[in-house]
């Protein structure tokens, strides 16, 4: 009667603990995945006022209804690699200079110069060694490759000499990726496909990119993992035989025997467009064309979690890589850059947010997310997760931003500026800057883009001292380039 009595309350005991979720496992970690678009304007996204309604993007447009748009995100360096540079690092790309090339000893220029090198600390590092895997697809331009060689802009992608030297410089990207704490490294750019140096292979292929993203989530659907999906679209090339109706057997890495089989078929997306009244450009900039093929990317992800049923264990952090419209310069339209960040189950701060965010913040918010410790220095940022969670709301009280020899902060409605050129570039005589023309029109011509008729400003235009001033901030999120502060670009352009 007592061991009865004793395996009734050991099935009660069973019972209630089932009931009450005391055995379960401690809920999994959540998977991240960061799509980092590439010169993305304002106007082919739905949620900003300049682009509403003027883009079928059906995908993007549900993470922007069932996310959290954040207003008031900026990235603290305005073109392509320092802004990949500080989302991965969670630093400003300026401490990337101890492994630079100085150009010149009195002032730092900060641009495509700041690349993480392998003993640089990264978030995939980190998430690596707290158990998560890492994987990266789509565009570099921000891992340093040593000895990457160009290939003849006019070479033959069929020649064999060229095939085994195209498929020896892949390998090296990918172990460069593997040094920086990506496990997972295919469908590689290293840069955007006029600077991977082969005119018959200078094109986007997101099918191929986003076949290397749904392998990825397959192979890993059972663990938690981060995703980095970068794309080259929509910067240029963006005529149609050069972007989405490409030949997408074509690859940075050569011509695939067959095309990957992952996306809408190609003459789909005209089709689209005109049914939706959005028809493409039939010359020119294919912007809502191009949209549309990454919004397929989008969706293809998206569909490979539901059927991998993680949908609702993953947070999708939608990014552009700097603003557009001033991109290169301080000024808000090319530092104000918003965002978007979703989760199945959206975060508690509700639709959107206009709290002050950098880029530099995206590192220790992932960690906090993964819930990893972060470490007490290293970052620059801090994670907005409390933000997020409705636990505050208010981030940052001041942003620092940092381009070229520009420097500034956004601070109570006002953007403070400050400009100072290098001596020896002050200095550079007529002929000088004569041949700095010369050399660029040479550059541009090769590639078929557009020559300047501008010599380099001569030094009577770019001698003075500028003085710290103040941009105001009357349009907190204006989109348009200001002019209203003594420091503009005209200025630069004087001769």
């Amino acid at each position: 009667m007592p061991q009865k009595n004793t395996f009734v309350s050991i099935l009660i005991v069973t019972l209630l603990a089932i009931q009450f979720n005391v055995f379960a496992a401690p809920p999994r970690r959540p998977n991240i995945i960061f799509i980092i678009t590439d010169d993305q304007l304002p106007h082919t996204f739905n949620f900003l006022p300049e682009g509403r309604g003027n883009n079928l993007t059906p995908n993007l447009d549900r993470l922007a209804n069932e996310g959290t748009i954040l207003m008031g995100q900026h990235v603290s360096s305005s073109v392509c690699t320092p802004s990949r540079y500080s989302c991965l690092t969670g630093t400003y790309a300026s401490r990337a200079l101890a492994h630079a090339k100085r150009k010149y000893d009195d002032v730092h220029g900060i641009g495509w110069n700041t690349h993480i090198m392998p003993d640089t600390t990264t978030l995939p590092k980190m998430l690596r060694d707290a158990g998560y895997v890492t994987g990266a697809v789509g565009k570099n331009h921000v891992i340093d490759v040593p000895g990457w060689p160009k290939i003849g802009w006019d070479a033959d992608p069929n020649d064999a000499a060229v095939k085994s030297e195209l498929a020896r410089r892949a390998k090296m990207v990918k172990d460069a990726y593997h040094r920086a704490g990506f496990q997972y490294a295919e469908r590689l750019y290293q840069n955007n496909p006029d600077g991977n140096g082969i005119r018959k292979l200078a094109v986007h292929n997101l099918d191929w990119v986003t076949e290397g993203a749904l392998e990825f989530i397959d192979q890993n659907a059972d663990q938690p993992f981060l995703l980095w999906y970068a794309t080259t679209v929509p910067h240029g090339p963006k005529e149609a035989k050069r972007s989405w109706n490409a030949d997408r057997r074509v690859t940075a890495d050569g011509i695939l025997a067959k095309a990957p089989n992952v996306l809408p078929a190609r003459d789909t997306i005209p089709k689209r467009l005109a049914a939706a009244n959005l028809p493409k450009a039939e010359s020119g900039k294919d912007d809502r064309a191009n949209m549309l093929w990454l919004d397929d990317a989008v969706g293809a992800m998206m569909k490979r979690l539901e059927d991998r049923k993680i949908d609702d264990n993953t947070i999708i952090i939608y990014f552009n890589d700097h603003g557009q419209a001033a991109k290169g310069t301080v000024y808000q339209s090319g530092a104000h850059n918003p965002s978007v960040i979703w989760r199945k189950k959206r975060f508690a701060c509700g639709p959107s947010s206009d709290a002050l965010i950098s880029n530099i913040d995206f590192a220790p918010t992932i960690l906090d997310m993964a819930g990893v410790e972060i470490p007490a220095s290293g970052f620059d940022g801090k994670s907005f997760l409390p933000l997020l969670e409705g636990k505050t709301d208010q981030h940052h009280d001041a942003l620092f931003f940092e381009i070229g020899y520009t420097r500034a902060i956004l601070k109570d409605g006002f953007k403070y500026i400050a400009l100072r050129y290098p001596k020896q570039a002050v200095n550079m005589s007529l002929k000088e800057r004569k041949k700095v023309l010369h050399n660029y029109n040479a550059r541009q011509r090769k590639h078929d883009k557009p020559t300047s008729p501008k010599i380099p400003a001569h030094r009577s235009a770019m001698c003075r001292s500028f003085p710290v001033v103040a941009e105001p901030n009357t349009d907190r999120w204006a989109s348009t380039p200001r002019t209203t502060t003594p420091i503009s670009f005209t200025t630069f352009e004087a001769i």
